[in-house]
């Protein structure tokens, strides 16, 4: 994965060497294996392999071996000059890859996905790219899952790059310690580490099972996969096994090693304590070591080939995920067949090798930056340089467009309102689409900053805007659908002295079906708990659900649940759906800019004849809110309406479409809570002559 200790990286002996040299070309081997198979699978399979997992382990693994050394050697652990080296040597091939890939992007991926990748450029050259996809539920709130980033492999790199931050910490601590409690240094080290690893381990299974998506890229759950390597370093002088024992074992562990991504729900199932599986294999294979034996593992391990894909399986895996992606997005497929994948491979491989050969290697050798610190300092600066400034500069020449575009919106990007009896257009000839598709990942409702916590795609916050405590209470529930209607509740609650309370969760509409996924069930038995528990005047969600191609419903236990806030005393307003596309909108207008128009569906494909939720709910009293008329107007549901980009994706609207959607908003909810005699604070004022 990484250079020296990131990749697992050992120096091979000089002849000068003696017997007891610390080189062991069988890691060196079992990380050219582990690359492979994060290769193989990414590009062949689908799948996750947990070869990361066991790259992880051998990182920490070296780590240790090269610090107890330094310590039991009585000489100066000198962090700074140590952080300085490390990222010195991982910081080029990061930044030919990705400048590679900014290059790619310019040529190759349509604009909508610019803003993400750009974006996705800082967190992975400053070592926060898990953090980043972790809070953006891996991209779901940024586009479409099935388009992923070219980038998104770094979440690995960054856990590392966080980690050999905080292990030579640690390691640092376990020093001070030993010398101040005059206790041996190893055994410090083994408590240190070992309740890191408790602690992390039990924190990871936790998290796996309450939310999988945060925990594969939380670096706490991964720690203990970290831990577990320390532990095997300190471990393995004392586990003296019969060469015939750890012949099986290497046999055992390599097998075990290869077959986990197959046998296991890796990317579902990880880190929790399924990573053992990858974990305990490769320490086999590390506790089998050199045997010497002619039908030993180490044998293959110890093969040149592999030993040579070691030497530049940092660089592989830093160029095959953005080939893959980059080929995807070029050919508009979602997987490669035998073909492909083998050109995807052999291009990797080159790259790989073109950027050890002329990139690692001689920066590796610089003896000049290698004298100083700040000489060190200096390349990295360099490297940090090289992205940053063509990353803000394109950043910022987007910014700049987009505000210019915006500065005209009025009168070139009406939206809704085009749709309004009587409406004449004065937009200037050729004006431009809002937002433009590189912006359209940004379009989700604006909240403040403390409000968000998309870690686990919610949205649970209170948005507070009149301090009397008898101030009408609102509460937004459901699903992302519901969501993309703050942009049009929270205005009207602001201006009239609403304080609104929101609770919504990706993929979780109002629902207690059977084979609904437990943690949607639990947030939304949550949700009901708060809302029967001191029930708000009113609830805003959505009613019905829409399906591409296939029948618009709802689900029974909405309309108990529905039931349950009108008996609580609880007005209740359901907005029918959104109409779903049957393609990525942005990307759709992008490729065909000049007839926009074409990207669209007709209603008859994702819309019901009529609103099921207005008949199954008919005796609750409930306001039903149905815009779909100014969605897909004449039967037909075009991706701009009013020179405005209506969807974000395939499914959620941007908020610029629903702002300008407001006024047709606010007038039918008044409408509904005028005629269902709500609660007198919620209704609007009529003027005395009125």
């Amino acid at each position: 994965m990484s250079q020296e200790l990131l990749a697992g990286r050992q120096q091979p002996p000089t002849r000068r060497s003696s017997k007891k040299s610390t080189y062991r070309p069988e890691v060196q081997g079992l990380r050219a294996l582990a690359v492979l198979m994060v290769v193989t699978y990414h590009v062949w399979f689908g799948r996750v392999s947990g070869g990361v997992d066991i790259f992880l382990l051998i990182s920490a693994f070296l780590l240790t071996l090269s610090f107890i050394r330094k310590v039991e050697a009585g000489r100066a652990l000198d962090l700074g000059r140590y952080w300085l080296h490390m990222f010195k040597r991982l910081l080029p091939a990061v930044v030919v890859v990705l400048i590679g890939v900014l290059a790619a992007t310019a040529l190759f991926v349509p604009r909508s996905r610019w803003t993400e990748i750009l974006s996705q450029a800082w967190s992975s050259l400053f070592y926060f790219q898990n953090w980043a996809l972790a809070a953006n539920s891996v991209d779901y709130y940024a586009t479409d899952q099935s388009l992923a980033s070219p980038l998104q492999h770094f979440w690995s790199l960054s856990v590392q790059g966080q980690v050999f931050i905080l292990w030579p910490l640690l390691f640092a601590l376990a020093a001070f310690i030993a010398k101040a409690g005059r206790l041996r240094f190893r055994r410090v080290v083994l408590l240190v580490f070992g309740t890191v690893f408790t602690v992390s381990l039990v924190f990871s299974i936790y998290e796996t099972y309450t939310n999988q998506v945060q925990a594969y890229f939380d670096t706490r759950t991964r720690l203990w996969e970290f831990a577990f390597g320390t532990l095997l370093a300190l471990a393995l002088p004392y586990l003296r096994l019969p060469r015939p024992v750890r012949i099986v074992a290497g046999w055992v562990g390599l097998a075990a090693m290869l077959s986990g991504g197959f046998i296991l729900d890796v990317q579902g199932q990880f880190p929790g304590y399924v990573a053992l599986w990858p974990l305990v294999a490769a320490a086999l294979i590390i506790l089998a070591g050199q045997t010497d034996s002619p039908i030993g593992a180490d044998r293959l391990l110890t093969w040149k080939p592999l030993i040579r894909l070691g030497d530049m399986s940092y660089a592989l895996y830093l160029w095959h995920w953005p080939v893959l992606i980059i080929y995807l997005i070029w050919r508009g497929r979602e997987e490669v067949g035998p073909v492909g994948g083998t050109a995807i491979i052999a291009l990797s491989l080159l790259l790989a090798y073109l950027t050890t050969r002329f990139v690692e290697r001689p920066l590796r050798s610089m003896t000049w930056a290698e004298r100083k610190r700040r000489r060190a300092a200096v390349v990295i600066g360099v490297c940090i340089a090289l992205v940053t400034v063509p990353v803000a500069g394109w950043q910022s020449g987007l910014k700049l467009e987009a505000e210019k575009l915006a500065a005209g919106a009025d009168r070139n990007n009406p939206g809704a309102v085009a749709l309004l009896p009587g409406f004449v257009s004065v937009a200037e000839e050729g004006a431009r689409i809002l937002p433009q598709p590189e912006h359209a990942s940004a379009e989700w409702p604006e909240l403040p900053g403390d409000c968000t916590d998309t870690q686990r795609m919610e949205v649970v916050c209170q948005l507070d805007f009149n301090e009397d405590p008898n101030a009408p209470r609102v509460a937004l529930i459901g699903s992302s659908h519901a969501q993309v209607w703050l942009s049009a509740v929270v205005p009207i609650a602001e201006q009239r002295g609403w304080n609104v309370s929101v609770r919504v969760k990706g993929f979780c509409p109002v629902t207690f079906e059977d084979g609904t996924d437990e943690a949607c069930l639990r947030f939304n038995e949550q949700t009901m708990s708060e809302l029967l528990a001191s029930p708000p005047d009113l609830v805003v969600t959505t009613g019905s659900i829409t399906v591409l191609d296939g029948e618009e419903h709802m689900h029974d236990t909405w309309v108990r649940s529905i039931e349950q806030m009108r008996r609580a005393g609880s007005a209740v307003v359901a907005i029918r759906d959104t109409p779903r596309m049957d393609g990525f909108a942005p990307v759709c207008i992008e490729e065909n800019e000049d007839q926009p128009q074409l990207c669209g569906i007709d209603a008859s494909r994702t819309l019901g004849a009529s609103n099921p939720a207005v008949e199954a709910s008919r005796e609750l009293g409930i306001i039903h809110l149905d815009l779909n008329d100014f969605l897909c107007p004449d039967g037909y549901c075009p991706a701009v309406i009013g020179n405005v980009l209506v969807y974000l994706d395939n499914h959620h609207l941007t908020k610029t479409y629903v702002r300008s959607l407001l006024p047709v908003f606010e007038q039918r909810l008044d409408d509904g809570l005028v005629s269902s005699g709500t609660t007198p604070s919620l209704t609007p004022k009529v003027p005395a002559d009125g």
